[in-house]
């Protein structure tokens, strides 16, 4: 057999060029893989570690969900729940036919929320999640709030509400008291020590 020169550079660079190519379908791989494994890391932090002037998600337990229920017990119209994550406390107090609107800033618990509103076929009316600044938001309209936020917006918080809120408003804090709001009732839960 009788090899040119030329042949036998086709053949280099075609080897060369085969590895080149194999060796950058390998990078974008490893490159897609670092990246996916990034964007869920990152998700998880956001939703569950994001520092801010907020609490990390922590579902309600039912029983505390239960204790909110009994707070709002006999009363009507509107809620707003502050912080609203997962959205079961809306849930709970929609059920009861209170109108609500759930204020939250982490996108993923926002989704969360809005799909499983829209999978129980519960009306836009009833319930809305929105991904809004309520310190930027008139909350006058709202008898019923809850929060569960972290302490160092408890004091600005109560400033916002006692300016904003209807007198006959009910706030029920989850987590962390206000400052100078009086308590007209509590419910502690305490586990085994």
């Amino acid at each position: 057999t009788d090899f040119s020169m030329e042949d036998c550079i086709e053949v280099i660079l075609e080897e060369h060029t085969s590895r080149w190519f194999s060796h950058q379908q390998s990078g974008r791989n490893v490159t897609l893989l670092i990246g996916s494994a990034f964007a869920g890391v990152y998700g998880l932090w956001s939703m569950f570690c994001m520092p801010g002037l907020r609490v990390p998600f922590l579902p309600s337990t039912k029983e505390q969900t239960l204790n909110v229920i009994k707070l709002l017990e006999g009363r009507k119209g509107y809620l707003a729940d502050l912080g609203s994550g997962d959205g079961r406390l809306v849930f709970a107090a929609s059920s009861m036919g209170f109108r609500c609107t759930g204020f939250e800033i982490n996108s993923m618990l926002l989704a969360y929320s809005r799909s499983k509103a829209w999978w129980r076929g519960v009306p836009h009316t009833d319930i809305h999640f929105v991904k809004q600044d309520f310190w930027k938001t008139d909350l006058s309209k709202y008898r019923n709030v809850t929060v569960f936020l972290a302490p160092a917006v408890m004091g600005v918080l109560e400033e916002k509400l006692l300016k904003e809120l209807p007198e006959d408003a009910r706030v029920i804090v989850c987590g962390f008291p206000f400052p100078h709001w009086p308590t007209s009732a509590l419910l502690l839960h305490f586990t085994g020590i």
